[in-house]
């Protein structure tokens, strides 16, 4: 296998190269800062989308068509690495570009197209999704959250949890029960409900890291019309595997190697003793640990590149760049935050864009979202490796 990359590719490289250059915040590659005030940190990352998408920055992965820039998956790992090597600043739109926005190109309407798609990539409307409820974690299909037809609109109730940026969002991509007479995989529909109205209320949830870009949303009476159903009613378990598609095919093996780098330059500078610490043994050993298994994890990254190159679409193999990477990078924190002892609890810098103790503490989440590594290593048995799959998964979501 040739790990190269060709002329055009490199240039495409040095092109995004250099645009960052220009165009990253104010002493960015210097001392990375963000906001430590709430509304400020949400302006700054919304300005940074938008000054993305202003070049066509913001979802290269879209058709041309439609703000992105066609890129080949070659190009969108390229993306990927350099974002990592400057530690970008993340949008505030993620969840629309690289996974509503997606999921209603392929398979939305027309005019939810027309709608919709182009105020994702500028940041103008945010989104949400609205898939984990209280009673069913990683198993979506168990929600209970229902719709109710009621002329040509529909009438939500239920609660969903852990809603990404739910407090600031302007629509969310909701799946909800309209039929309960199936299996619980029948009877779900897609919607995407206007967050501005009387029928709907969100509460953050504090976490322990601080942060509370996590939300419990309450439905009440909320409604949506019949033009806002995304694909089928009832048949909302096919647009959820498209969406799903989306979602598992992203990888964060970058910016985990970027972390351990800046781990490893840490133990090549401080001293303990008067010893740098890359001096000591059971520290050499933990870092070339961590430095195989990443190598390996992007080399499994690679093969599913190629892999999705060949079929056209992302493919269940992307659940073990999910598995892989979020191990790695609990493991990586962890190491991280022992290295640093005492000065890790300090806990004073979290207005900086590197931040090894809250990582570390929102790692654990990392493992539970888009699905735990349980569900992963169940798709990867079951459309991977071909075994039998859980019988379990085929019961009524109503317990019968």
């Amino acid at each position: 296998m040739d790990f190269s990359y060709t002329e055009a590719q490199e240039s495409f490289r040095h092109e995004l190269r250099d645009w960052l250059e220009e165009n990253l915040p104010d002493g960015w590659l210097e001392n990375p800062e963000i906001p430590s005030d709430r509304e400020e940190r949400n302006a700054f990352f919304k300005e940074w989308q938008q000054t993305l998408a202003a070049d066509n920055w913001a979802g290269i992965h879209w058709p041309e068509a439609y703000g992105g820039r066609g890129a080949s998956l070659i190009e969108q790992t390229i993306y990927r690495e350099e974002m990592a090597r400057v530690n970008a600043p993340p949008q505030i739109n993620l969840i629309g570009v690289n996974l509503i926005g997606p999921t209603l190109i392929e398979v939305g309407t027309e005019e939810q197209k027309e709608r919709f798609v182009p105020n994702i990539l500028s940041a103008e409307e945010i989104w949400c999704q609205g898939y984990s409820e209280p009673e069913s974690g990683s198993d979506v299909a168990s929600l209970t959250t229902k719709a109710e037809k009621d002329g040509d609109e529909w009438v939500i109730n239920g609660q969903k949890i852990w809603t990404s940026y739910a407090h600031i969002a302007d629509w969310c991509f909701l799946v909800a029960r309209t039929d309960s007479s199936g299996t619980k995989h029948e009877g779900l529909t897609a919607f995407l409900v206007d967050m501005d109205q009387d029928g709907i209320s969100t509460e953050p949830i504090h976490q322990a890291n601080d942060d509370r870009t996590f939300n419990q949303v309450y439905f009440d009476d909320a409604v949506t019309t019949d033009d806002l159903v995304v694909g089928e009613v009832d048949e909302g378990w096919d647009v959820v595997m498209t969406l799903s598609a989306f979602e598992h095919g992203m990888t964060s093996i970058y910016s985990i190697e970027q972390e351990y780098l800046d781990l490893l330059e840490y133990c090549q500078e401080e001293t303990r003793g008067g010893t740098p610490l890359i001096e000591d043994d059971n520290v050499r050993r933990q870092l070339a640990d961590l430095d195989a298994r990443i190598q390996a994890a992007k080399m499994t990254h690679y093969r599913n590149v190629s892999t999705q190159m060949e079929t056209g679409t992302p493919g269940p193999e992307a659940s073990m760049d999910l598995v892989v990477s979020d191990e790695l990078r609990k493991d990586l924190l962890n190491f991280a935050v022992d290295i640093k002892g005492p000065a890790a609890a300090l806990w004073d810098n979290e207005h900086e864009a590197v931040d090894e103790t809250s990582g570390y503490i929102r790692s654990y989440g990392s493992w539970i979202a888009a699905g735990t590594g349980d569900i992963q290593r169940n798709i990867i048995g079951e459309q991977v490796l071909g075994l039998p799959k859980d019988i379990k998964s085929k019961t009524s979501h109503r317990g019968e």
